[in-house]
C-alpha cells in the first residue's frame, strides 16, 4: 500500500473513493461540506439523512456515486470533539480502510482532523491503516484475496508528511513481526526459529546478537530457566539481541520477553479447558520484544537497547521437572517448584539477572503471565507493577500515545509471605487470590537496584475478533508502547 500526505483538499480531490471522518453530533451541511455536497450531487447529504448518521464513535456509512469525479464516499464517526486523540484517527482510519476493502476500492482519499499537529496526525493515521490491512495467510492453501486491493491512499490537507509516514510504516513492521510470531504454531516457532527471527533482524539491520547455548546458560548458572527447559526435545536458546547508536547512548535499557514457545503445564499439564491449544501465545512477550527491535533498528535512536529472550518451550518427558524440587536461579536465588505451570516467571528470573548485569539504566520485562490479570483486567487491558514512579509515568505517557492499555496494580510485599518455602528462599507461587501481584513480587526479588517495570500482557496479545486497530488473532501488543518508551529516552 503506498500512503502518502498532500496539500490537496477534499473539495478539489477526484479519484475512487474520498473518506470523511465526521464528529458526533447535529451534523450541519454548511460550509466546506455544503461545498462537497453541490460536487457530488446533493450525495452526501442523502447519505446523512438516510442512514440516520450522526458521527458517533464506531459508527459508518458507504454508497456508490456512479459517474462524477468520486466514485464512492465513505463517513465514518469520530465521536465526541472533546474526546478526539490520535486513537480517535487509529480506529478511524481501521473503518476507512476495511470499508474500503468492502467496496472493493483500490485508491483512497481520506479527510481527518488533525490532531496534536500534522505530522502525529499522518502517522496515526498509517498506524490504522496498515494495522487494519494487515491479514496473515501464510498457513492458508489460498493466499490470493479475493477482489481489488487497495493501492494508494492520498491523506488530504496535511502537507508533505513523508518522514512521519516512514516512521509509522516501521513502527508497524515491528508490530506485523509480533503478530506473525504469535500467530504460527508451535510447529513452525520454536526456540531454534526465534533465534533464526533474531539473527534476521540483526543482519538486515545492523545489529548485535549473542545466543547463549545451553552450555553457556548452565555456566551462568542460569537453573531457573533451564529447569523449565530440561523436557523439551528442542535446545533452549537465550537470545541476546543489541542495538548501539553511531554516537555515545543517551541511556541504557533492556527489554526482557517471555517466550515461551509452547507451554503444556509440564507435570502440572494443563487440562481440559485450560487453553492448552492456544498456547502457541505464551511467547507473546517475546514476540513483541523482536518486533520492537526490528522497529527500533530502523528509527535508530541514540539510546542503547538489549533485547533479551529466554526461549524454551515447557514440555513433559522423562527429564521434566518436578513438582516440589529446587531450582538455583543466577542470582544464587532458590526456588521451591510447588507448579510447573508457573514457568514463565522462572525463565524471566535469569532473563532479568542477566539484564541487570548489563548495568543498564531501566528494565522492562513483559509476558502472557497469568490468567490472573485477565480474571482482574479483561482482555483490553495489561497490567503494570513497578518499582519506581518515574519509570511507571514514563510507560504510561507512552502507552498513551500508543492507544494501548495498561493499568498500574499493586506491589503488596505483605502477599509475597505466602510465597516462603521452608526448604528453599521462595516458592515459585503463591495462594491463588492476588495471583498476579505475586507472580510480579517473584520477579521483583530477581531485580536489586535497577529501575523496573513489569508488564502481565496475557489479556491483548490475541484477540478474538475484528477489534479497533487489531484483526482475530494476534494483536502485536505492546510493540508501540516500547517503542515510544525508547524513543522518549532518544
Amino acid at each position: 500500500m503506498d500512503i502518502r500526505s498532500t496539500d490537496t483538499s477534499l473539495l478539489t480531490w477526484t479519484g475512487d473513493t474520498l473518506a470523511l471522518g465526521l464528529p458526533e453530533g447535529a451534523i450541519e451541511i454548511a460550509g466546506e461540506l455544503a461545498e462537497l455536497n453541490d460536487k457530488l450531487g446533493g450525495n452526501l447529504g442523502d447519505l446523512i439523512s438516510e442512514t440516520e448518521f450522526e458521527g458517533k464513535l464506531g459508527s459508518s456509512a458507504a454508497t456508490r456515486l456512479g459517474g462524477g469525479p468520486i466514485r464512492k464516499l465513505i463517513l465514518v464517526g469520530l465521536g465526541k470533539t472533546a474526546d478526539f486523540n490520535l486513537q480517535t484517527l487509529r480506529l478511524a482510519a481501521a473503518a476507512i480502510a476495511r470499508l474500503a476493502k468492502q467496496q472493493k476500492s483500490q485508491a483512497l482519499a481520506i479527510s481527518l482532523p488533525v490532531v496534536g499537529d500534522q505530522s502525529a496526525t499522518a502517522g496515526a493515521i498509517t498506524e490504522g491503516l496498515l494495522l487494519a490491512t494487515h491479514q496473515d495467510t501464510r498457513f492458508k492453501s489460498t493466499k490470493e484475496e479475493k477482489g481489488a486491493k487497495l493501492e494508494t491512499v492520498e491523506l488530504l490537507g496535511l502537507g508533505e508528511q513523508k518522514s512521519a509516514i516512514a516512521k509509522a510504516e516501521q513502527i508497524c513492521s515491528g508490530v506485523i513481526l509480533a503478530r506473525e510470531l504469535v500467530n504460527a504454531p508451535a510447529n513452525t516457532v520454536t526456540p531454534l526459529t526465534m533465534a533464526e527471527t533474531a539473527e534476521q533482524i540483526a543482519s538486515e539491520y545492523g545489529l548485535s546478537l549473542k545466543i547463549l547455548e545451553q552450555e553457556e546458560c548452565e555456566s551462568l548458572g542460569m537453573g531457573a530457566f533451564l529447569g523449565v527447559a530440561k523436557a523439551s526435545d528442542i535446545p533452549p536458546k537465550f537470545l541476546h539481541l543489541i542495538y548501539k547508536p553511531q554516537g555515545t547512548p543517551k541511556r541504557k535499557l533492556a527489554i526482557v520477553g517471555k517466550s515461551l514457545t509452547f507451554d503444556s503445564g509440564g507435570l502440572n499439564i494443563k487440562g481440559a479447558g485450560s487453553g492448552i491449544e492456544t498456547m502457541k501465545m505464551d511467547m507473546g512477550g517475546g514476540a513483541a520484544t523482536l518486533g520492537a527491535a526490528k522497529a527500533i533498528a530502523q528509527l535508530r535512536p541514540e539510546v542503547e537497547v538489549h533485547f533479551i529472550c529466554p526461549a524454551t518451550e515447557n514440555m513433559i518427558s522423562g527429564r521434566a521437572m518436578h513438582p516440589g524440587d529446587i531450582l538455583t536461579a543466577s542470582n544464587g536465588k532458590t526456588i521451591e517448584v510447588n507448579n510447573t505451570d508457573a514457568e514463565g516467571r522462572l525463565t524471566l528470573a535469569d532473563g532479568l539477572v542477566f539484564a541487570e548485569k548489563l548495568e543498564v539504566d531501566a528494565i522492562v520485562d513483559l509476558a502472557t503471565l497469568t490468567g490472573a490479570c485477565v480474571v482482574a483486567l479483561g482482555d483490553d487491558i495489561a497490567g503494570l507493577w513497578s518499582s519506581d514512579e518515574s519509570l511507571t509515568d514514563q510507560l504510561q505517557q507512552s502507552a498513551k500515545l500508543a492507544g494501548e492499555k495498561f493499568w498500574p496494580m499493586p506491589l503488596e510485599e505483605k502477599y509475597f509471605e505466602g510465597m516462603k518455602s521452608q526448604i528453599a528462599d521462595m516458592k515459585n507461587t503463591g495462594p491463588r487470590p492476588g495471583g498476579s501481584i505475586t507472580a510480579a513480587l517473584f520477579l521483583k526479588q530477581f531485580i536489586n537496584n535497577t529501575p523496573w517495570l513489569h508488564l502481565d500482557i496475557a489479556g491483548p496479545v490475541w484477540s478474538d475478533k475484528e477489534n479497533g486497530v487489531n484483526n482475530a488473532g494476534a494483536t502485536g501488543f505492546p510493540v508501540r508502547t516500547l517503542v515510544n518508551w525508547v524513543m522518549a529516552n532518544n
